[in-house]
């Protein structure tokens, strides 16, 4: 019965590893094209939240949705906005310590570095333990970890915000990255409202 559990939950990290190369590669495939669709980035995320929330039962870790219902649109496919936040709330929901709570925010923007316009600016922060400054400009390649043991162990394959950046590539979005140690991370999405050319691609 040991060995069966063992094999059981390789056999589902393989499952999850392969599936994520397979979205990498996709994503890949159709970088260098801008969505032309109009996408309400707050309808993403709400619907995000509740399927998170339906799917993990979250008594000990609420999301806290911050934003006011309007015009949040911008350029987007919205099933890759949809991996996206899906991706960073879930990984925000596994670092969180218990009895804490996951924090997304919504807001306009008319200043992000690299990018020209005005953008939609999605934030979610966590309550964990935080990233060491050193990690924090490699947290996108391809198989990174701060911790590889404890990244294992919440079922992490190295390769969703490798997604995540080369999807906000397609979008010509940006994503943020702020730590402190002890205190926790805000992740943050920037979407341009208009079709605009990114000067930095997502590092």
């Amino acid at each position: 019965e040991r060995f069966l559990d063992i094999m059981g939950r390789e056999a589902a990290r393989m499952t999850r590893l392969i599936g994520d190369l397979l979205s990498l590669s996709r994503v890949e495939v159709n970088e260098h094209v801008r969505p032309s669709d109009g996408v309400n980035v707050l309808a993403v995320v709400e619907k995000v939240v509740a399927t998170l929330e339906t799917q993990l039962g979250l008594e000990k870790k609420p999301i806290l949705l911050l934003g006011s219902k309007g015009d949040w649109s911008v350029p987007g496919d919205p099933d890759q906005l949809t991996q996206v936040f899906q991706n960073l709330i879930d990984n925000a929901l596994k670092y969180s310590r218990e009895n804490s709570e996951v924090r997304v925010s919504i807001a306009n923007s008319d200043k992000i570095a690299g990018m020209s316009g005005s953008a939609v600016e999605v934030a979610v922060k966590d309550q964990g333990e935080g990233i060491p400054a050193e990690h924090i400009s490699r947290l996108t390649e391809r198989f990174y970890r701060v911790d590889d043991s404890r990244s294992r162990e919440k079922g992490g394959t190295g390769l969703g915000l490798a997604i995540v950046k080369h999807i906000l590539n397609r979008h010509r979005g940006r994503l943020l990255i702020e730590s402190e140690k002890g205190k926790g991370s805000t992740f943050t999405v920037c979407l341009p409202r208009e079709p605009a050319v990114q000067k930095d691609p997502v590092s």
